[in-house]
């Protein structure tokens, strides 16, 4: 068993302080080390038009082009760089899992992908330059795997395919945007109908009315069913499934057992973080073994969050948070069986 940590970041101010905030830290981290060692050659070259996604970013995103600017001030990049390493614009994803449960008042989600790729952060920002405050995990810092924000809406997503990509925002940064920008449900669909998708993902939606909806957003169409669970495969969109689907139909099966008997949060929890449950993957070396198991409370606003299988969550109040307190927990540590490396605790 490996032991592996989650920083966790607080941060309340502007976009572009926050951005220097997190290039200050990074240049203390082997993450970016290790993210130059994994980009092919054929990934440095994926933004093609540093102008358009700099105007895509500036129409749609326009306070993480602050965040991405304060990034690359604090690094000493070129907005370049910045935009291709931040901007979650016409950028490669490797393939992953992902398994998530909802009920009325909670989501449950297993994020399952690469060690390699992990970067190890759990984000609290409350923005003073507009935007909602946000909590969850960090992808390719300025991005989201998952989270919540302060009106209690919460986001999830699942990767269905890589094949036949088109220019678009990839999830990460797609989630940031959901919960930066939209208040409800209603909202987060109408963002995801005008976004351009990189590529196909589920993005999981639950609100403080209860509702729970599945997004299948690929780059040809988006389409809105009501769902409690949610793995790697669309049920709608079927053409744009990849041909093997039979371990996400396994995963989704397990769920649905257990979604009759109307489990409880805790019991939701255990379902996808025990490692005998048919849930927790340990597939590692596929990109796609569970990292992080992460619940969120939107009427409430608190979350579970533990690294690795069969743990205990520790749970953090948001609200409390938003009113001004400031959590004295710093990192959340959990043991997961892989020999892989974690991009942010070593040189690749």
């Amino acid at each position: 068993m490996k032991r592996v940590h989650s920083d966790i970041v607080q941060f309340r101010g502007s976009h572009y302080d926050f951005g220097q905030m997190q290039g200050e830290l990074l240049k203390k981290s082997v993450i970016l080390a290790n993210r130059q060692k994994q980009r092919t050659a054929s990934s440095r070259h994926l933004i093609i038009d540093e102008q358009r996604a700099k105007n895509i970013l500036q129409t749609l995103a326009p306070r993480v082009w602050e965040e991405i600017n304060g990034l690359a001030d604090a690094l000493n990049w070129s907005l370049h760089d910045a935009i291709r390493e931040f901007g979650g614009y016409y950028l490669e994803y490797t393939r992953s899992g992902c398994s998530i449960y909802t009920e009325s008042d909670f989501m449950v989600r297993n994020y399952d992908s690469s060690p390699q790729g992990y970067e190890g952060r759990l984000a609290l920002y409350q923005p003073t330059d507009g935007g909602f405050a946000t909590i969850g995990p960090t992808m390719q810092i300025t991005g989201r795997t998952d989270g919540m924000n302060e009106k209690g809406l919460v986001m999830g997503y699942n990767f269905i395919n890589r094949r036949n990509s088109e220019d678009g925002f990839i999830c990460n940064m797609i989630g940031r945007l959901i919960l930066e920008n939209c208040a409800t449900i209603d909202d987060a669909v109408d963002l995801l109908e005008e976004l351009p998708h990189r590529r196909s993902f589920s993005y999981v939606l639950l609100d403080r009315t209860g509702k729970s909806v599945v997004v299948e957003a690929s780059p040809r169409s988006v389409v809105v069913r009501e769902s409690a669970v949610s793995t790697n495969h669309f049920e709608l969109l079927v053409e744009e499934n990849r041909y093997q689907i039979d371990d996400s139909r396994r995963r989704e099966e397990a769920m649905l057992k257990q979604q009759q008997n109307k489990i409880d949060a805790y019991s939701a929890f255990r379902l996808l973080n025990d490692s005998n449950q048919g849930v927790f993957s340990t597939k590692y070396s596929t990109a796609s073994g569970t990292l992080h198991t992460a619940s969120y409370f939107p009427r409430n606003l608190e979350i579970g969050f533990a690294i690795g299988p069969d743990r205990l969550p520790l749970m953090l109040d948001f609200d409390k948070w938003l009113q001004g307190e400031r959590l004295y927990a710093k990192r959340i540590n959990g043991n997961i069986d892989t020999h892989f490396p974690f991009a942010h605790m070593a040189e690749l």
